[in-house]
């Protein structure tokens, strides 16, 4: 059996190359050659024989697919996008912000702003027909939530790394589909989905540990999960009310 060879049941492992990360499963099975496959909900499989492929050849092949595997992910994101554009943007919708829904409420003024008193969004615009307007007024507000709530999250949890030597990380937001977080180690960098801010503060701290956990520890092993459970104990808690959202 080669070297660092795979265990009997699904492993989960992170690859790094130019900067991308990417996780991907590692599925056991008797099976001639290594299988790659991409699912709809954007998580990559690998199909392997124990007997034949150790891990690191694994990680190897995966590496040699990375321009494929990133396309493929493109494209997912692409067709499942489902992003604010599903809102109408008139009074009644809900928006969803830290984990509690937010109800709009559009009237017409002659000075556009947008506000919240924590139950509703009180959009006001100068023509109520123009969908565009009133998309770019709320975006605009939701979009400095975001960079206000994750950076809270980053200073609330980085302390923990601090003495690890794990760099303060430059924070990057995009719609993501697949995934809630992903990171870039060598360049301090951790990239959050913008849909994050529809999850409770804890959750996005989850998130966040989580993925400079993997400064640490570039994949889902053992330690890793070890060394989560040692900063966030009650994480897993946290991952469950997210996979809710």
């Amino acid at each position: 059996m080669p070297q660092n060879s795979l265990k009997s049941s699904p492993t989960y492992c992170v690859v790094e190359h130019n900067g991308t990360t990417v996780s991907f499963i590692v599925e056991p099975k008797l099976v001639k050659n290594l299988n790659l496959r991409i699912r709809p909900d954007g998580t990559v499989h690998v199909s392997a024989n124990p007997d034949n492929y150790s891990l690191e050849a694994i990680q190897r092949y995966v590496v040699s697919r990375m321009d494929y595997i990133l396309k493929e992910l493109r494209r997912i994101e692409q067709i499942n996008q489902t992003a604010s554009s599903q809102l109408k943007y008139v009074s009644g919708e809900t928006v969803r912000i830290f984990g509690r829904g937010q109800r709009l409420k559009v009237s017409v003024s002659p000075e556009e702003s947008v506000h919240s008193d924590g139950v509703f969004i009180f959009l006001n615009v100068k023509d109520k027909d123009d969908v565009q307007q009133k998309k770019n007024l709320l975006e605009k507000y939701l979009n400095l939530l975001r960079f206000e709530a994750f950076s809270e999250a980053v200073i609330a949890v980085y302390p923990k790394f601090r003495k690890y030597d794990v760099p303060m990380p430059t924070i990057r937001i995009r719609d993501m589909n697949t995934r809630w977080g992903s990171c870039q180690p060598k360049r301090g960098i951790i990239t959050l989905n913008s849909r994050l801010l529809a999850a409770p503060k804890s959750c996005i701290e989850y998130v966040v540990t989580h993925e400079l956990c993997h400064f640490l520890y570039p994949n889902h092993s053992r330690d890793f999960y070890n060394f989560i459970q040692i900063l966030m104990p009650d994480w897993k808690e946290r991952k469950k009310v997210l996979e809710r959202i």
